[in-house]
């Protein structure tokens, strides 16, 4: 419960002086502390020889707390898992804070810690940022910007202009369950279910998939726009077609009666914690059965396959044996999480 002694973040915080150095040490210096962080105006780094993956991204969601996460958690998992994606292991990150005046200081150190808890579980350490404090109604709370460098390893290259026909596509998981957390969140349609984000670090389950081979095509993060948009995005650039599956694609049954209830395609709901996979198909098996030993990929399958028909398209083979397609991704995709 709100109480008028409950600390607020002001306008003083981001102003540079003696306040703004209380805010870093009491939050952001307590939780992102290693031996890497920096009072200075930039970080100094080791890095391995080779190839380095650099990432940024902003993090604006309403609410900034939600089941299975918060904006902290999102935006450190949504960069790490951006660094993996290109099979780098990431190492290093930055974050901007832009704080709305008024916010709540005891939010923004739940949000923080979670950040640091995150960053730990994935193995990276925060080395610098920056705050601002933004007028009342400037800012919808807290907005986070986070920037990733990862190491590549040698042998491992992966885009989305990769993939060739005959290749399978894999998902981590099951899908739509962010968007499906966030839309319900928001208590805008007041529908009650057990959803919870599937917000997560991945790099480790990147890492696994390079044990089994590096002939990784595709690696995507299916965040805003979902699978639907990623695989969409994969066949424009590879200039092929994808079949699906539609029986072979995992969906929890909650997310899939909010769905049918909203008229809403999963494949188009947000994630933040499953990848979209495109491999050999010599490889695909191996893959998916190392996904399924892993703590946040164990619904993993195969869902599809790439091929030479209807480049640009995404069709699906429904459960009564009849192909239809994909409606391409509109504008506008709901619920709007960013």
């Amino acid at each position: 419960m709100k109480t008028d002694s409950e600390k607020k973040v002001t306008m003083a915080h981001g102003a540079g002086g003696s306040q703004t150095n209380q805010l870093i040490h009491d939050i952001f210096k307590k939780y992102f502390d290693n031996p890497d962080l920096t009072g200075d105006d930039a970080a100094v780094l080791a890095m391995d020889k080779g190839r380095i993956a650099v990432s940024t991204d902003g993090f604006i969601v309403s609410p900034a707390e939600f089941p299975g996460g918060d904006i902290g958690k999102l935006s450190i998992c949504g960069t790490v898992n951006d660094l993996a994606c290109m099979g780098a292991t990431p190492r290093y990150l930055t974050c901007a804070f832009v704080i709305e005046e008024g916010f709540s200081m005891d939010r923004l150190d739940r949000i923080v810690a979670s950040m640091g808890r995150t960053a730990r579980e994935a193995g990276v350490r925060i080395v610098a940022g920056d705050t601002k404090v933004a007028g009342r109604g400037q800012v919808d709370g807290v907005f986070i910007t986070t920037t990733g460098i990862g190491f590549i390893p040698e042998g491992v290259e992966t885009s989305g202009s990769k993939a060739r026909p005959g290749d399978l596509i894999i998902v981590s998981g099951d899908v739509g369950r962010h968007g499906c957390t966030i839309l319900l969140a928001r208590e805008d349609f007041g529908i009650e279910a057990e959803v919870t984000s599937d917000c997560a670090p991945l790099n480790g389950a990147v890492a696994d998939m390079l044990t089994v081979t590096k002939d990784l095509h595709v690696v995507r993060d299916a965040t805003r726009g979902g699978v639907g948009t990623v695989l969409y995005e994969i066949a424009d650039q590879s200039k092929v077609g994808i079949e699906l599956t539609s029986e072979n694609i995992p969906v929890q049954g909650p997310v899939q009666g909010v769905c049918s209830m909203l008229g809403l395609e999963p494949l188009y709901l947000a994630c933040e914690g499953r990848l979209v996979i495109v491999a050999p198909p010599d490889q695909a098996e191996g893959l998916v059965n190392k996904l399924r030993e892993g703590k946040y990929t164990r619904d993993a399958a195969i869902i599809g396959r790439v091929t030479e028909d209807m480049p640009g398209r995404v069709t699906m083979v429904t459960e009564i044996g009849s192909k239809t397609l994909l409606p391409p991704p509109g504008g506008e995709l709901l619920p709007r999480i960013c």
